[in-house]
């Protein structure tokens, strides 16, 4: 039984780091996925969803901190029993999810790991039976070091979560799993290939025949039916091949610019998804880099969800001297996670992202 609290021990803990870690690297992005289990078709917290970004650190630290303490034995009695509670939870919270498949994606590796709603449940049973096995052999588990030396690794290991979140916070993700991450190219991410798995769609016809209802089901056709038709469903059996970008585009007044900008040669895009919250000194980030990335050659383009309005009023309070697109709020929180923040392309190649902290950083050379 020792060793069986052992290895379950070593495996919660690990799991509990590295989950934890993944989401305090992109804390943005959870905060993002917690606001989706919070909206009104899912929880209907709707209250919760102005702190999610608070809630998601405090979880995602928590979570950290539990399995470290795990490993290191640190107060065994509250860090089982804390393990317990949580895992009850979220077992619950992805059952619900994938039962009534209301969240595609529980966010639990961040965007490093996509796990499917049952591969989430499945996850959280498995770790519940260890955690359960952890806590009927509470009494083995026993502090690696010294009181003193446990206590410090566990002041150190809060400390550490603390600094980390806060760092990528004020800057970026210190790795991007995204398929806007430097080095890749947008345009190719979001081309589907001549070769790749189709769809494997059902498509449920609702009919009224001579007073009875009949469903037929076809693959997508519009069947021959002697009958009134009343509604369709589907039922999506294999998604096929979905592309990593499915959902940007960049358009002003009707006009679609997005893939002439993602072939031509030297772009810079300031990405704000919404204007009204983007901080003064970011804006004026933005301006100041807008103004040297022109003056050396480059294409600059804004990006944003916000309204004409606020673009016209920000535009003439900081005399920005470019446009704003329209783009997705969602694929623009994406993109960067910074509001404002700033990319470099190349033919549709990220060459560098930046926060608009880290505005001094680009590397704007001149290409006239």
């Amino acid at each position: 039984m020792k060793k069986i609290v052992s290895v379950s021990r070593i495996l919660v803990g690990v799991l509990f780091i590295i989950s934890g870690l993944i989401k305090l690297n992109d804390p943005i992005g959870f905060s993002i996925k917690l606001e989706e289990y919070f909206s009104a078709a899912v929880l209907n917290l709707t209250f919760l969803e102005p702190y999610a970004l608070v809630i998601s650190i405090l979880v995602v630290v928590f979570e950290v901190l539990l399995g470290i303490f795990l490993l290191i034995g640190y107060k065994p009695k509250f860090t089982v029993w804390s393990l317990l509670l949580m895992i009850v939870f979220f077992t619950f919270l992805t059952f619900y999810s994938a039962y009534f498949n209301k969240v595609t994606d529980c966010g639990c590796f961040g965007d490093a790991i996509k796990l499917t709603p049952w591969q989430t449940f499945s996850k959280d049973v498995v770790l519940s039976i260890l955690i359960l096995i952890i806590f009927s052999g509470i009494r083995f588990i026993k502090p690696v070091f010294s009181n003193f030396q446990t206590t410090i690794f566990a002041l150190f290991g809060f400390i550490g979560c603390l600094s980390f979140g806060y760092q990528v916070l004020m800057h970026l993700p210190v790795v991007d799993f995204r398929p806007y991450n430097v080095g890749a190219n947008l345009w190719d991410n979001m081309n589907v290939p001549e070769n790749a798995p189709k769809a494997d769609i059902d498509y449920m016809w609702k009919f009224n025949v001579n007073g009875k209802e009949e469903i037929i089901t076809t693959k997508g056709a519009y069947p021959t039916v002697d009958g009134t038709f009343i509604s369709v469903d589907t039922d999506i059996i294999d998604p096929g091949y979905v592309a990593p970008i499915h959902d940007f585009s960049m358009e002003r007044n009707g006009e679609d610019i997005t893939e002439d900008v993602l072939h031509d040669d030297h772009v810079v895009l300031l990405v704000a998804y919404n204007l009204e919250k983007s901080e003064k000194p970011g804006l004026q980030a933005i301006k100041n880099a807008s103004d040297k990335a022109i003056k050396n050659g480059y294409r600059v383009i804004g990006l944003t969800a916000s309204g004409h309005d606020i673009q016209e009023k920000l535009k003439k309070e900081f005399h920005f001297n470019f446009d704003f697109y329209f783009s997705d709020e969602t694929a623009l929180k994406t993109i960067v996670r910074s509001n404002p923040g700033i990319l470099i392309l190349e033919k549709g190649t990220v060459i560098q992202k930046v926060h608009w902290n880290d505005v001094d950083d680009l590397n704007l050379i001149k290409v006239n």
